[in-house]
């Protein structure tokens, strides 16, 4: 079945925008784009992973990594909405490209005639290259991608904690969302939009890729008439009956060269195949401007899930607590995690803003700019905390989420405000302040005894996060402008 693609995805040449510009055009508005210049030469993954005719460099990963266990799809196997995976050794996986490799030479050779015995074409996906090899520094973020929160809290803090199993344990965080994707050509990934509806960006180390982008607006076209299944592959032949929809939908397309990188926005469904052997580095991410996305979508999963149990409320002990197990077991999170969640971005953006505004940040030239984006951070934090307040989340909560003074005290907290601070010091070019920043004890920083006096401390309900920002505003020096973004 054919598809209508009504044109090709911008592509901008990074080294000529800045920050804002990007920001603006792109996160903003939730469009995507192909980046050009990016990617220094002196990333190690631009050398080290490629060989001088432009190839990935299967041996040097055999040779180095060989013995990281790792996630391979099945690129010819369907396994309900995904590919089926399979457990490997980097080394094995390896092995199996040259396998395929081998075999498309012989087909080609044999006039396209085979044996009856297939190879399948595989693909390594969601390597956590940089967990697990974290002082090789195989490449650097670009700075666009840099105000990453969801990895800085995955880098201190578990993102879902089970209180059954892990509130005793401590340790940061053994995952992110900081992948290498490593697949042959013909290899792909079926239509999908991205986990919590993040942003992400795919910087191509080397090879060729072909990506398909689907408007959200139009995402309702690619599911079934009870807009619960997806399209699987768009080159398939689609039933109408089964899709009515689909043959409306209407496509943006690109292909990505060696040294670009796409930006991915939220909730925008989108297929890619690999016309070369590729090795690529992806993220997934979100910040202030497309925390809304993150919010709709665990809310709309929320109501399937209690939709789906609804029917044993009246014998359930703890009817909500299933539902939210449910939704963290559906979604990755669930209402009390992305609470603690922007709980603990704002405390920290309020740290950094009363430090910014403490330097006469918001008075003096471009240190404003700083000051501008930590308001606007806190005013959509704000509208979450409104937005859940209005549907009744965490209502009934008896237990303290996040307590604020203890936070400010804990180390985890002080190396995730540390790297926020450096983050939006780097990207609105106020470096001369990093110095001073990191010097700068949390004491120092916040002036703890203030906070202590007029900020409330332990944190329950939406409501409680509201009064926390708002006496913020009116006791800490941050300016009332932030309460308009909400």
């Amino acid at each position: 079945m054919g598809i209508n693609i009504k044109g090709q995805v911008e592509k901008v040449n990074g080294k000529e925008l800045s920050y804002t510009e990007f920001a603006e055009k792109f996160m903003k508005k939730n469009q995507p784009v192909v980046l050009t210049g990016l990617m220094d030469h002196h990333w190690k993954a631009c050398t080290d992973w490629v060989t001088l005719h432009g190839q990935p460099n299967f041996q040097f990963f055999s040779t180095h990594f060989g013995a990281s266990r790792v996630q391979v799809a099945d690129c010819d196997t369907r396994d309900f909405t995904d590919q089926k995976r399979e457990e490997m050794l980097v080394s094995d996986f390896i092995g199996r490209c040259f396998q395929v490799e081998d075999s498309a030479v012989q087909c080609n050779n044999e006039n396209d005639k085979s044996d009856g015995q297939s190879v399948s074409v595989l693909y390594l996906k969601d390597w956590h290259f940089v967990k697990e090899y974290p002082e090789y520094e195989a490449y650097s973020t670009p700075m666009f991608f840099c105000d990453d929160w969801l990895n800085f809290y995955l880098d201190n803090f578990r993102l879902h904690t089970d209180s059954d199993t892990d509130q005793q344990n401590q340790e940061i965080c053994c995952s992110d969302y900081r992948f290498v994707y490593m697949g042959v050509k013909g290899s792909w990934t079926p239509l999908h939009a991205d986990v919590f509806r993040s942003y992400s960006w795919s910087a191509n180390v080397c090879g060729k890729k072909r990506w398909l982008f689907l408007d959200p607006s139009q995402c309702h076209l690619v599911f079934d008439r009870n807009v619960k299944s997806c399209v699987y592959n768009i080159f398939d032949e689609v039933s109408d009956s089964k899709y009515p929809g689909f043959k409306n939908a209407t496509w943006l397309e690109c292909t990505q060269e060696a040294g670009e990188i796409i930006f991915v926005p939220s909730g925008w469904y989108h297929q890619v195949h690999n016309l070369e052997d590729t090795i690529s580095i992806n993220h997934n991410w979100f910040n202030a401007y497309n925390l809304s996305w993150v919010w709709n979508l665990l809310l709309k999963d929320y109501n399937e899930a209690k939709e789906y149990i609804e029917d044993i409320r009246n014998i359930c002990d703890n009817f909500e607590g299933l539902c939210q197990r449910n939704l963290a077991a559906n979604t990755g999170m669930n209402f009390y995690d992305i609470f603690a969640f922007i709980s603990y971005f704002t405390l920290a953006n309020l740290v950094l803003l009363c430090y910014i505004n403490g330097r006469g940040g918001s008075t003096i030239g471009s240190s404003s700019t700083v000051a501008q984006h930590l308001s606007m951070n806190l005013g959509s934090v704000r509208k979450i905390a409104s937005d859940m307040k209005h549907v009744h989340a965490l209502e009934g909560n008896h237990d303290c989420i996040v307590d604020m003074i203890k936070a400010l005290e804990d180390p985890r907290f002080s190396k995730l405000c540390m790297q926020v601070g450096r983050t939006y010091l780097m990207i609105h070019e106020q470096t001369h302040l990093s110095s001073d920043l990191e010097s700068t004890s949390m004491v120092d920083l916040v002036g703890l005894n203030v906070l202590k006096a007029c900020l409330p401390s332990q944190v329950y309900t939406p409501e409680d996060l509201i009064k926390f920002i708002d006496t913020a505003v009116s006791c800490c020096y941050v300016e009332s402008s932030v309460l308009h973004v909400a």
